[in-house]
């Protein structure tokens, strides 16, 4: 049976997470401001009720956050890393601790299922586990001189302040993947939360809080300030943030990047993607429709990485289509705190006007429905926040192939020839984030992975786009922003990178074999 989250429900998850019924939208990590900015409700897409309220930061209290980073910044920056590292391993073994509470905070706030709710938790807890083993291997490198006796080597030291954007559709874990890297490197972060989704940004704070304090880790290692574009805003133009990361749609990204940029600061950027399986001729059909379809409907269709598109070889077209439709008909749409069910909500009524809108783009130009969508109503749907995945035949020129929309539509498209054929259409959008073949042709497989094949910052084989592993570098190419955050060697772009040379002589030669005497 589906958990209804009652008044009492929703206070006793708040209690079990330190939230007031009322809470302040800036924090430096163990003290609250007495925020005065404009009210707002968190309202969960589950039912349409407030979660919450929230007073958002003003500019008052940015600044007064930012100062707090800054003069925390010199005292962690000289932390040893492994012992920052220490205060992160802490921060996973309270994430696990919290984690039934976050987690359904997290469905319930923003609507994707308990167990996806759940699974952020537990991103959070993977990535603070990798930069725990990271915080002892932040390696440079030593090379040969061309002059005697001297030494050259790099060195990478923190940056300073990071800014961090996050976006509602993963609320919490896209936060600790820029937090657990960049306090390991020793830099001190200020998160903006999406002001769809601050109560799960509040919780975070919270528990960091209860590690931190724990440790003595400087007030203003961890702050918050919540609020709308105009605290992006501020971040992305100060000129002591050194480093934003901001994860959102193309248009906020390339209103960040461009504040960033004026300003000659570093932005790491994750944004829109347009991410497309294909389907060659050899490819396994119990493999295809689960990726397929948990791609395209999972999270209700908002994830970067959901599936947007299917490219089918016309010679099994038909049979992919019937399996997709027959898979469809079976999805439960409902309140993802039941497990029963595949598809939540959308995030707001806003969301749902674009999926209408799409729809109809979609058949104004040419599209042809193939499951009907729609938005439901009556017993359980109240929030007017639930819709039907729907799947559109369509051609990858069509406007709004082309454009990204943040809901369960999927377009199939038929290709013909090999799969370099199938490649270009993939790579045909402005987005490139994440995409996949399904093959058993190795040849296929090699082609799409090769230098001429997917231009995509993640390329799979047999599996879907959607969702990522830790350990690798996330992040994706063209409009998504070129970013990449989480595993491998994503942790660079918290630092600065130097050069150090030692003339370990007592003569003074110059590169190059310059002469230079007086």
């Amino acid at each position: 049976m589906a958990e209804v989250l009652t008044d009492l429900g929703i206070k006793n998850i708040l209690a079990q997470l330190n939230i007031e019924p009322e809470n302040s939208g800036a924090s430096t990590g163990g003290y609250w401001f007495n925020t005065r900015g404009e009210k707002i409700d968190s309202i969960s897409p589950v039912a349409g009720n407030v979660i919450a309220t929230v007073n958002s930061a003003t500019e008052v209290d940015y600044e007064a956050v930012i100062l707090k980073a800054q003069e925390a910044f010199k005292q962690w920056r000289t932390w040893p890393a492994p012992k920052r590292g220490e205060v992160v391993r802490q921060l996973a073994e309270k994430l696990r601790e919290y984690k039934e509470p976050l987690g359904k905070l997290v469905s319930y706030e923003m609507g994707k299922s308990l167990q996806e709710g759940l699974g952020e938790v537990q991103e959070m807890i993977d990535i603070c586990d990798f930069a725990v083993g990271l915080s002892r291997q932040l390696h440079g490198l030593t090379m040969h001189s061309e002059r005697p006796g001297h030494r050259m080597y790099e060195q990478y030291h923190p940056l300073g302040v990071v800014g961090i954007i996050s976006a509602f559709n993963f609320p919490v874990a896209v936060w600790n993947w820029n937090t657990a890297l960049a306090w390991v490197c020793g830099d001190v972060c200020v998160w903006k939360p999406s002001e769809k989704a601050p109560i799960t940004a509040i919780a975070c704070q919270q528990i960091t809080k209860q590690v931190f304090n724990a440790n003595n880790v400087p007030e203003g290692v961890s702050g918050l300030v919540i609020g709308g574009a105009e605290i992006g805003k501020l971040l992305a133009e100060d000129k002591r943030v050194p480093l934003v990361s901001a994860t959102g749609s193309t248009r906020m990204g390339k209103s960040v990047g461009a504040a960033v940029g004026a300003r000659l600061g570093k932005s790491l950027l994750e944004l829109g993607g347009n991410n497309a399986i294909i389907i060659t001729p050899s490819a396994d059909l119990k493999m295809v429709v689960p990726g397929a379809v948990f791609g395209a409907v999972g999270t209700c269709g908002q994830r970067c990485t959901s599936t947007r598109r299917l490219i089918i070889h016309e010679e099994v077209y038909d049979k992919v289509k019937e399996a997709l439709v027959n898979a469809y008909a079976q999805i439960k749409i409902g309140n993802p705190l039941d497990e029963s069910n595949h598809v939540g909500p959308l995030i707001d009524t806003d969301a749902v006007a674009m999926y209408e809108d799409a729809l109809k783009k979609a058949v104004v130009e040419g599209g042809n429905i193939v499951v009907e969508g729609g938005v439901l109503s009556g017993d359980g749907y109240e929030s007017g926040c639930y819709v039907k995945p729907a799947i559109v035949e369509a051609e990858n020129h069509f406007a709004i192939v082309q454009h990204e929309t943040f809901a369960p539509i999927l377009y199939i498209m038929k290709y013909s020839g090999g799969v370099e054929n199938a490649i270009e259409i993939q790579n045909g959008v402005p987005q490139g984030l994440s995409s996949a073949i399904m093959t058993n042709s190795i040849k296929d497989s090699e082609r799409f992975l090769s230098h001429a094949g997917s231009d995509c910052g993640i390329a799979n084989v047999n599996i879907g786009t959607s969702g990522a592993e830790i350990g690798g570098a996330f992040g994706g190419e063209k409009e998504t922003g070129g970013g990449r955050e989480s595993g491998s060697d994503a942790w660079k772009i918290y630092m600065r990178r130097q050069t150090n040379t030692i003339n370990y002589t007592d003569d003074l030669p110059l590169a190059q074999g310059i002469k230079f005497e007086l």
